[in-house]
């Protein structure tokens, strides 16, 4: 056989064409992962030539350092054929494994059959592109070998293309997995060399290529096919860098926009109106200058939520906003701290210059607010405060400038008030008893005061109505409007609604065990309560605890709640009726519900405003107005009920009208529970109708 000798130089620049075209392969995989459409097309055709010209380039590389004593000479048509199949089955197995966010195994073994195949058909195409005669002889058992590498060297290389497409410190994995890729790819082409033999009489034939003209096209075109995919693929890291720098920087715009305003009015937040004042106290301190600091906050936003609804009130919040800008000067910075409160920070502003300001901002608020079908009016408190005069830290300015808005709100709303320091002291009162607030129901501070409800015109008690008190250990005895308006701010009011609900059924409980059978107990719920989900769940463990009879407790809720969203008060009625529970239309006669809107409503009874009660006459259109009510109640199977009866005229009026029931401070007062023995000792006596007042027949 003929001797056959190896150029080391060339088999190591093989080896490194095996190296760089495993590395481009790797890295223009990772861009297909990540690019979409018509580009990731591109980068798997890119990929996929970049690899077959690497792995043919090698092979070629390693047929040119194979030294025998004749020049040699290549088949033109075979060499471009065997190119042909390396990059197409490149770009096919790619097209397998590189895409999709799973590889299974049937893609793995169909894309190394397709690569594997290509390497083999490569290699044997570009050995016999050998012009040699005679041909090449083959040792099998060598041959077998060097398919196997090659399949085995695919399924590696399609498995690591895979894998190390996206990812952290890809950089030195990528070179790792590249050198194993060269060498098993080389290992393969070797193998297959070894197992050709060449007769001593071979000799090569005269047409074709020569190995020097092999080998300046091998080099041209393997350099400048890998040396423009790797250039591209860098420049293509670097614009996505730079692209998703400017993404981040969006993002964190976006992120900082929405962390610093508010999302419903896009005013600043608190966090960027606490960073300003900062500023405002450093700046001012520094230049001895002066700036007002305002807290505003609506009134009668709330009653605009529970009559319309959030989405109303919404819309109110974003339409005062936008009056608010459009009356302030260019640097005054406007935020909203949450609900209806709202704060004015005001640069250069002295104490003139703050109230001609507030007084026109209170103005503006005070016209009607137009928002489709719905004319809403609310009016606006302010309180102002001056630096350095009303303090000199922010901590100190926001606090001060709170208590005078809550001193305007105490002193008839709709204006504004500058800060003086008496103001802190009931500032300071109002926190400290909301923060007392949380731990009254664990110390067991609140109490129940019950009103008792008789029959107009008798003398039979029918039940009481649950009132709560909350005896406080420093302050006395506290009515609820000293807490309940920050209950349900906080939501605490879930609570202690819950409490009472309990409380009450208790001590229905105890009486009947008492005799009193037919007593029943009312209680008030806060719209918060009648809207929790849980409302249903909670009253019949409550119901069971007791073991309370049906229809002995009744829920009032204002006519406000019932009306707000008409239909899920219909549902949580009828739920509040399957479940044994009452429920009474409470504050009737003040809002924009009339008899026909409940007709709906399974109410039991109707409660008539203690307002309008007080403006009733015997000869007035009023009863005229309530009388026709009253008749039209009972056909509806609804008991109307009287409350804030405070004279014996009241009483007759009311009874001769054809009231059901009446409540008020005339038949007794709110009264703790041990005390409830006086009432039945000491029942009103029957009154006689007056003649101008003819009872309705069936009252």
């Amino acid at each position: 056989m003929l001797l056959v000798t190896w150029d080391s130089v060339l088999v190591t620049v093989s080896l490194i064409v095996a190296f760089i075209a495993s590395f481009t392969a790797l890295d223009t995989a990772g861009r297909v992962a990540v690019s979409r459409g018509c580009l990731a097309r591109l980068w798997l055709v890119a990929g996929g030539t970049a690899m077959g010209i690497g792995v043919w380039a090698m092979h070629f590389i390693g047929m040119l350092a194979m030294m025998l004593p004749m020049t040699m000479r290549y088949d033109v048509t075979l060499t471009s054929l065997s190119l042909a199949v390396a990059i197409l089955s490149s770009i096919f197995s790619f097209a397998q494994v590189v895409r999709g966010s799973h590889l299974t195994f049937r893609r793995l073994v169909r894309g190394t059959l397709i690569l594997g195949t290509g390497v083999v058909v490569m290699h044997f195409l570009g050995m016999n592109s050998l012009m040699i005669d005679p041909a090449i002889q083959w040792n099998m058992k060598l041959v077998v070998l060097s398919v196997l590498i090659a399949y085995s060297a695919a399924g590696v290389a399609l498995w690591l293309a895979f894998h190390l497409r996206q990812g952290d410190g890809l950089l030195i994995m990528r070179a790792y997995a590249a050198l194993a890729m060269g060498i098993a790819i080389a290992g393969m082409h070797y193998v297959g060399m070894a197992a050709a033999q060449f007769n001593n009489t071979s000799s090569m034939m005269e047409h074709g290529v020569s190995d020097q003209g092999l080998a300046v096209w091998v080099t041209i075109i393997t350099l400048s096919i890998l040396g423009v995919t790797l250039l591209i693929s860098m420049l293509d890291a670097q614009l996505r860098a730079a692209r998703l720098a400017t993404k981040l920087k969006t993002a964190n715009n976006e992120l900082h926009q929405l962390a610093m305003h508010d999302t419903l009015t896009t005013l600043p937040n608190r966090v960027l109106l606490e960073q300003q004042l900062d500023a405002a106290v450093k700046h001012a301190t520094l230049n001895d200058q002066t700036f007002a600091l305002m807290f505003m906050d609506l009134d009668g936003f709330k009653a605009v939520n529970d009559t319309w609804g959030h989405h109303v009130g919404d819309r109110l919040l974003i339409a005062v906003a936008t009056r608010l800008r459009n009356q302030l000067r260019k640097d005054a910075i406007l935020a909203r701290l949450g609900g209806d409160e709202f704060v004015l920070l005001s640069p250069n502003c002295d104490g003139l210059q703050a109230a001609a300001q507030a007084q026109r901002l209170v103005n503006t608020v005070d016209a009607p607010f137009e928002l489709e079908r719905y004319s809403l009016r609310v009016s606006l408190s302010v309180g102002i405060v001056i630096f350095p005069l009303h303090g000199r830290s922010k901590q100190e300015m926001m606090f001060n400038a709170d208590s005078a808005m809550y001193h305007t709100k105490h002193s008839g709303r709709n204006g504004w008030s500058l800060y003086e320091p008496a103001m802190s002291a009931v500032a300071q009162y109002q926190l400290a008893l909301a923060n007392d607030l949380w731990s009254a129901l664990e110390h067991q501070e609140m109490r129940l005061f019950y009103q008792p409800k008789f029959r107009a015109g008798g003398t039979l008690l029918m039940g009481f109505e649950a009132l709560l008190r909350w005896q406080h250990p420093r302050r006395g005895l506290l009515m609820p409007d000293m807490f309940l308006p920050r209950a349900e701010k906080t939501g605490q009011i879930i609570a202690l609604g819950n409490w009472v609900i309990n409380e009450a059924c208790r001590q229905l409980r105890q009486w009947h065990d008492e005799g009193n059978n037919s007593w029943s107990v009312s209680v008030n719920l806060s719209a918060l309560q009648f809207h929790q989900r849980d409302l249903i769940d909670s009253l019949s463990e409550i119901l069971q605890r007791h073991g309370l009879p049906e229809g002995m407790l009744m829920l009032e809720i204002t006519e406000t709640i019932a009306m707000r969203d008409p239909q899920f008060s219909q549902q949580r009625i009828a739920e509040l009726h399957q479940l044994g529970v009452r429920v009474a239309i409470d504050n009737f006669g003040i809002g924009y519900a009339n008899l026909l809107h409940l007709k709906h409503l399974e109410a039991t009874e109707l409660k008539i405003d203690r307002s309008f009660i007080n403006s009733l006459r015997a000869d007035s259109e009023d009863a005229t107005v309530v009388t026709a009510m009253i008749s039209l109640a009972q056909s509806l199977n609804l008991r109307m009920v009287a409350e804030g009866v405070e004279t014996e005229e009241q009483q007759r009026l009311l009874t001769g009208l054809g009231f059901d029931m009446l409540q008020g401070y005339l038949l007794g007062k709110p009264t703790p529970a041990e005390r409830i023995s006086e009432f039945t000792v000491a029942a009103p006596a029957p009154l006689s109708i007056p003649d101008n007042v003819a009872p309705l027949a069936g009252a």
